[in-house]
C-alpha cells in the first residue's frame, strides 16, 4: 500500500493490524521524496501552485513524477524475486497520492487487483487495451482535500478505458474509516488470481 502526500509508510503500514487477512504478506513502500513541511513525511511528486486534483496531460512529463514511477515500477518488479509472489498474485493500494500512483503504475503491470482510497488520476493513461485488474475506489463526499470530482472523474476515465471499477462514495472526509477496511477485505476476498 502507498501512502498519501505529506505521510510515510508507517502512517498506513498501522492498517494491517485492522484488516482480517491473515494469508496476505503487506508491504508499505516509502515515496522517494521528502515533504517540504514536515521531517518525517515524504512525497511522490509536488504539486503545482494551480493544481486542483482534476487529470491534466501535462502532469505526464513532471520530473519527479517520472522519477517516482521509475522507482516504483523497479521496486515491484523485484517483488517477485524477493517474496515469491508474482503480481498477478499482488494487490496494490494506495491512499491518496498513493491512489493517484497506483493507478499511475498498478494500469501499466499485471496486478491482481488495485485499490484507490481517496485518490485521483493525476494525468490522463495511454492504454493499448483494458487492464485485466479489477480496480476498487473509496471516496468520501465530504473530501476537503481531494474533492470528489476528482475521484469521479478518474471513475469515469477507468469505466471508457474498459476497466472493471467497484465504485463507492461514502459521507466522509479524506480519511480512512473501519469501514473502508471492511470494504477492503471483502473486495480483496473476492479477487481472481489469474
Amino acid at each position: 500500500m502507498l501512502h498519501g502526500w505529506g505521510a510515510n509508510a508507517q502512517d498506513v503500514a498501522a492498517l494491517a493490524s485492522y484488516v482480517n487477512l491473515p494469508e496476505y504478506q503487506f508491504i508499505f513502500p516509502e515515496a522517494p521524496f521528502p515533504h517540504p513541511y514536515s521531517t518525517t513525511g515524504k512525497k511522490w511528486y509536488g504539486f503545482p501552485d494551480d493544481y486542483d486534483f482534476r487529470s491534466r496531460d501535462d502532469f505526464q512529463t513532471k520530473v519527479d513524477l517520472l522519477q517516482s514511477r521509475q522507482q516504483l515500477i523497479d521496486w515491484l518488479g523485484s517483488l517477485e524475486g524477493e517474496t515469491g509472489i508474482p503480481l498477478s498474485h499482488t494487490v496494490l493500494a494506495g491512499f491518496s497520492q498513493g491512489g493517484a500512483m497506483t493507478l499511475d503504475v498498478g494500469l501499466r503491470l499485471p496486478f491482481a487487483a488495485l485499490m484507490v482510497l481517496s485518490g485521483y488520476l493525476h494525468a490522463p493513461l495511454q492504454l493499448e487495451t483494458p487492464p485485466k485488474s479489477p480496480v476498487l475506489m473509496v471516496h468520501g463526499t465530504l473530501d476537503n482535500v481531494v474533492p470528489i470530482t476528482a475521484a469521479r472523474q478518474a471513475r469515469d476515465f477507468l469505466i471508457a478505458a474498459g476497466v472493471n471499477v467497484d465504485y463507492q462514495e461514502l459521507v466522509m472526509g479524506h480519511e480512512i474509516q473501519p469501514i473502508i477496511l471492511q470494504i477492503v477485505q471483502s473486495f480483496i476476498g473476492k479477487v481472481p488470481l489469474f
